[in-house]
């Protein structure tokens, strides 16, 4: 069976939908509230689980009830957890405050992120117990559990391909660009310019800095890639959106899936996009997992650089 291990946040997602943002002192009253786990790594892995790949959650999340809450829902969608911060109940998992606009289904979103504590790195004992992976993600929280991951990666053979989960820039990212295979990036991702001197665009500055291939995401607009040889891009269905909490979190699974299953970066942007597409037009983090797309079948349509291209979502 494939595997991909996901790497970094988890966070319990207090999700409520409203007809829209309250302003200074204001209170409105939600249209709908959902309680599930959250954050980058832990979104992923639950949709390349709904897309039958093994899923492994290396994450911080301790014994408390905030993360009983959130392991709870992991295991609903059967995504195997390693938790670096074991039986800690003092481990302070995050959670976020999420608003969800009923009219447009964008969201805001408060959290901690990995700011309340530092997470134990664990050790090549404790990875070499999960099952191989063919694909990790890492999305640059939790530098140290990154770190390990990384260092142990690197001495399997073949070697496991690596996607990078590049929302917003970090820090950390100097380290882990070089040694990604794929760096999946959105439009708001910019590497700084003493870190990339000459980089005219995020993908550029990622591939600068070692990265094999790029992709940025352009939320409805089509998704570019690029491995510094070659370009193109993916157009994106035209549907009605209706809430856009971890869309990009389910684009970076999809990818991670079938890059895990052998396919090439335009074949499974394609893929991503439709699992993405298909995620944005249903309420609820949990609802759209019932229609997830079969994206094993013939690659989806793709269109050249430029086109901007669409195609209505079957």
């Amino acid at each position: 069976m494939t595997v991909c291990w996901f790497v970094g946040l988890t966070t319990l997602d207090v999700v409520h939908r409203a007809a829209g943002r309250p302003g200074a002192n204001e209170k409105v009253t939600a249209t709908r509230q959902d309680v599930a786990a959250g954050g980058p790594a832990a979104n992923a892995a639950v949709t390349a689980a709904a897309l039958g790949v093994r899923a492994v959650l290396v994450s911080a999340l301790g014994a408390g009830p905030v993360a009983q809450a959130a392991r709870a829902d992991l295991d609903a969608c059967e995504v195997q957890v390693h938790d670096v911060a074991g039986p800690d109940e003092g481990f302070p998992l995050p959670v976020s405050s999420v608003l969800v606009d009923d009219a447009t289904g964008e969201r805001s979103v408060v959290s901690a992120d990995a700011a309340l504590a530092v997470a134990p790195a664990p050790s090549p004992g404790e990875l070499g117990a999960l099952p191989r992976p063919d694909v990790v993600l890492l999305d640059g929280h939790h530098p140290a559990i990154a770190r390990a991951v990384l260092a142990y990666v690197d001495g399997l053979r073949p070697r496991p391909r690596v996607l990078l989960d590049g929302g917003r820039w970090r820090p950390v990212f100097a380290e882990l660009l070089p040694a990604a295979d794929v760096a999946a990036l959105s439009a708001d991702f910019t590497v700084p310019a003493d870190i990339a001197p000459g980089a005219t665009d995020a993908a550029h500055g990622a591939l600068l800095l070692g990265a094999r291939a790029a992709v940025v995401t352009h939320g409805a607009d089509p998704v570019e890639w690029t491995d510094g040889r070659d370009h193109g891009s993916v157009a994106v269905p035209r549907v009605t959106t209706r809430d856009t909490l971890g869309a990009g979190d389910a684009f970076h699974g999809a990818l991670a899936a079938a890059l895990a299953r052998g396919a090439g970066v335009p074949d499974a942007c394609a893929a991503a996009v439709r699992v993405a597409s298909t995620r944005v037009r249903f309420v609820g983090p949990r609802s759209w997992l019932a229609h997830v797309p079969d994206v094993s079948g013939p690659r989806a349509a793709m269109a050249p650089r430029g086109s901007g291209r669409s195609r209505e979502d079957g």
